[in-house]
């Protein structure tokens, strides 16, 4: 036996030492470059290309990416030195973009041609093959039963149902209890707790809790962290140093493993319960997972064990997208509305003239608006558009080529290049938003008629465009906009003296250190 696994672990590491050499090589090389500064000029080396100063910055990676674009262009085509089908010391064909005529043309335009692929699949298959993961066929079928499930007048009353008893019941009576404490809270802790249960009520129809003031944080919440973390690493480490340390079960991929034993466990746990209940004879369900296994594709095998994985994969897929997108969203906007004093004075008037004209208003806090408030509210939309302009919940996207093409400015795409778009490089090119691009400006949304502009939706990809625009869009804003309305309304967010809010090198757009307020209740006459 000992014999065997000798030979076995030579044949292996005879197949893969190019891949290893390389990696290593590349690691130790580059190491000493993390005790400097950033590198301020951006060279590009040979056969290493940027990848010794991405290393450099890569707890900026975002700012990084503005700089790249202004130093060497918005669009850019390279290499990295990785070893790939069979070829020793070969690249991984490489373009980099933030120019939005370009991504328009990916994502709407010529959209077969730049599926995500299977190096996708591979990075992020924490996911498994969801609605986000897969291409072609199988994201048409997904696309076609998550839009029936999702736009139905049901469902999105069930979520707004949801959302608005959340609010209530548990977001501000804890925001209330820190105001009345003038304590410290950490307001993006609170925001991703708040979408995790909103979410997950959504998808399971039963709450989290995790927003209760005496709630600890359960472990399916911190697998779901520490799987995407890990999965973040995969997207900055070379491949064949994340799939050596997948192989001894070492580091980020030893969390990662763990991460995703944890999840499958809940998620069994979940949907188990969940069908017993309908087969008990207990249709009076509303959440999505209940409406996926009653659906017409689902509901005459509830037993297979095909279906039990498409449901984890499903529902999870909800689950990983709307949680942390949602709370950095909304921690963002705060941020921005804090050092936005004029945006917050036009938040509240337009807020408190909807307030007045509610039949049940009254002079005494806490004041929430529901689902129909919402639809008026031009100025708090434009606010939320231009906060996710400035901070995109998922910053960098990426892409594949299957066949040759050429982009609108003039770019040759290669087959099968790794294609990367920067978001968070876009809202800061001044070509693209004019001189004030670094500013929230909610007016740049809205017309000389006080209605919202659609120009500015064309250069927009936060819920992406074309075919797979983001199918929980409209779900999402209902979200954001119950809690901001609401915190807005009953409270005045000031950022702790000398607390610094950078974004964190992550596959969310979050705060390195948090965002540290201090409330005061607001007294509205």
């Amino acid at each position: 036996m000992d014999f065997l696994c000798v030979v076995s672990l030579f044949f292996l590491f005879k197949t893969i030492w190019p891949e290893l050499f390389l990696a290593c090589l590349s690691f130790f090389a580059i190491r000493w470059y993390l005790n400097h500064k950033h590198n301020v000029f951006i060279t590009r080396y040979p056969i290493l290309d940027l990848l010794p100063a991405l290393l450099q910055n890569l707890d900026r990676v975002h700012e990084w990416s503005v700089d790249v674009s202004n130093f060497l262009g918005s669009t850019l085509t390279g290499a990295l030195p990785f070893y790939r089908s069979g070829q020793f010391f070969g690249t991984v064909k490489m373009l980099y973009t933030c120019d939005p005529r370009n991504v328009e043309y990916m994502v709407k335009t010529n959209f077969s041609n730049y599926p995500k692929g299977v190096e996708f699949l591979e990075v992020f298959n924490l996911i498994g093959d969801g609605i986000f993961n897969v291409d072609f066929e199988p994201w048409h079928a997904q696309r076609r039963m998550a839009h029936s499930l999702l736009t139905s007048k049901e469902f999105r009353n069930f979520i707004s149902t949801v959302n608005l008893n959340l609010v209530q019941n548990e977001l501000l009576p804890l925001l209330t209890l820190s105001a009345k404490k003038s304590s410290v809270v950490d307001l993006e802790d609170v925001f991703l707790r708040y979408a995790f249960d909103s979410i997950f009520t959504v998808i399971f129809g039963k709450t989290s809790n995790c927003l209760s003031s005496n709630s600890k944080r359960n472990e399916f919440e911190k697998a779901i962290d520490d799987g995407t973390e890990a999965t973040f690493f995969r997207n900055i480490m070379p491949a064949p140093l994340w799939k050596l340390l997948r192989f001894l079960k070492l580091g980020t991929e030893k969390q990662l493993a763990q991460a995703r034993e944890t999840i499958d466990f809940h998620l069994s746990q979940y949907i188990s319960t969940k069908r017993d209940e309908l087969l008990n004879g207990n249709n009076d369900h509303k959440d999505l997972l209940a409406a996926y296994m009653k659906s017409e594709a689902l509901k005459e095998c509830l037993s297979s064990d095909k279906n039990d994985k498409f449901l984890k994969d499903t529902v999870f897929s909800f689950l990983f997208a709307g949680r942390d997108t949602s709370g950095t969203s909304l921690t963002w906007l705060f941020w921005l509305i804090s050092k936005t004093p004029r945006v917050e004075k036009k938040l509240l008037e337009e807020l408190k003239s909807v307030l007045a004209k509610k039949k049940n208003f009254i002079m005494q806090g806490p004041w929430v608006l529901d689902a129909e408030d919402l639809k008026g509210l031009v100025y708090l939309h434009a606010a939320l558009s231009e906060a996710l302009r400035l901070y995109p919940p998922i910053p960098l996207n990426r892409k594949s080529s299957l066949n040759k093409d050429v982009l609108p400015d003039g770019t040759v795409v290669k087959p099968r290049t790794l294609i990367l778009f920067s978001m968070y490089a876009m809202a800061r090119m001044e070509w693209v938003w004019g001189k004030d691009c670094y500013e929230f400006k909610p007016e740049r949304w809205i017309d000389a008629d006080g209605k919202l502009r659609h120009e500015p939706m064309s250069k927009f990809f936060v819920f992406n465009q074309g075919p797979r625009t983001c199918v929980g869009k409209e779900m999402a804003f209902t979200q954001i906009k119950l809690a901001a309305a609401a915190v807005l309304l009953n409270f005045h967010v000031q950022v702790v003296e000398g607390h610094e809010v950078v974004p964190k090198a992550s596959l969310a757009l979050h705060t390195k250190n948090g965002l540290l307020v201090k409330l005061k209740e607001r007294i509205h006459s």
